[in-house]
């Protein structure tokens, strides 16, 4: 079996809530219960209600509560990048792709 590899994406759209955090430690715990990684992928896509300082408080909130994440933009890791715009140009080659196919169109 492949290593389990979990993910957080929130969206930096104000202040982290208890929804938020509970979504992020069902994810640490069944990675680290697995032995595999937890990631935190900033889902900052929505840039009408982007909150200035709301990414740093995604990682402050994180770190302070216990939920160490293994990859993440702060620090990287193998799979990067970890903010999801940032991401564009993997998923435009993959959209292409499919389109080139027939498979999706646009």
């Amino acid at each position: 079996m492949e290593k389990v590899r979990t993910r957080f994406a929130p969206s930096p759209t104000g202040q982290m809530h208890i929804g938020g955090m509970r979504t992020a430690l069902y994810a640490y715990l069944y990675a680290k219960r697995s032995g595999g990684d937890f990631i935190l992928r900033i889902e900052d896509t929505d840039q009408d209600r982007f909150v200035e300082g709301a990414t740093e408080l995604i990682y402050r909130s994180l770190k302070e509560s216990g939920l160490v994440y293994d990859e993440g933009p702060d620090i990287g890791g193998e799979y990067g990048p970890y903010i999801q715009s940032e991401r564009k140009n993997i998923y435009l080659e993959y959209a292409e792709k499919l389109v080139r196919s027939g498979d999706a169109y646009y």
